[in-house]
């Protein structure tokens, strides 16, 4: 059976609407269109107070001319490239943070229609205990979750980490129908791809094969689907 991803669903709703009350208040909430940039800095806390938040990561990488020699790359201009690489969605209710360390930045954007994002400085949380140590325990949940994808990530067949990361997003944030569960928001074969250390062109080769298969199937309007009950895969 897999997970709810709404975990404001189990959050005493009390708390929730105090949470949202006050952010409208102090004018600490905003709602984006799909693929809208989400301005984030690091320090601050945010909470998806609905729709689906999308993290990109990308690295700044120091590329020597192709032929040079130990010695030579010293003294030769690097030049740099970036490299951006689907991290994997923030659902309704849960907290994320933006962490910049160089080389590497972070960045969200909305996923989805009318997405409402909250934002607090950790301070903020004094006004609810209870609720700073679920915030603490989502972020705990989520180390495991990334620690699951790691494992995914290093299986040397890409077909394998194909199924392994669709296993794992639709077990995080699976919807129920009458065949299956199926992913709510799209997903390009691009940013399949670059999550699993592929190209578009095998994505869709791959997705085409596990679909002749049966392994997955489509939901709706192009959504990703797993028929049947899947194990949930075992966290640490």
């Amino acid at each position: 059976m897999y997970p709810t991803s709404s975990a404001n669903q189990a959050r005493p709703f009390l708390t929730w609407q105090r949470i949202s009350d006050w952010a409208q208040e102090h004018y600490r909430c905003r709602t984006f269109v799909k693929d809208e940039r989400i301005p984030s800095r690091p320090g601050l806390l945010y909470l998806v107070q609905r729709g689906a938040v999308r993290l990109t990561g990308s690295a700044q990488l120091s590329v020597g001319v192709a032929g040079d020699s130990e010695e030579d790359m010293a003294s030769t201009p690097l030049m740099a490239q970036d490299e951006e690489a689907f991290l994997g969605f923030v659902g309704p209710g849960q907290p994320f943070e933006i962490i910049a360390q160089s080389p590497f930045s972070l960045q969200s954007f909305a996923h989805v229609d009318q997405t409402a994002v909250i934002w607090l400085y950790w301070h903020d949380l004094d006004n609810w205990p209870h609720f700073r140590r679920e915030v603490l325990e989502a972020f705990r949940h989520q180390h495991q979750r990334k620690l699951l994808w790691l494992s995914t990530l290093g299986q040397r067949r890409t077909i394998d980490r194909l199924i392994g990361f669709l296993t794992l997003l639709i077990e995080e944030f699976g919807e129920a129908s009458a065949d299956g569960y199926y992913l709510p928001f799209p997903l390009t074969h691009a940013q399949i791809g670059s999550a699993i250390g592929s190209t578009r062109v095998t994505v869709t080769r791959l997705m085409g094969k596990l679909r002749q298969q049966g392994i997955i199937a489509a939901h709706g309007d192009g959504l990703i689907c797993l028929p049947g009950e899947l194990p949930l895969s075992q966290e640490a």
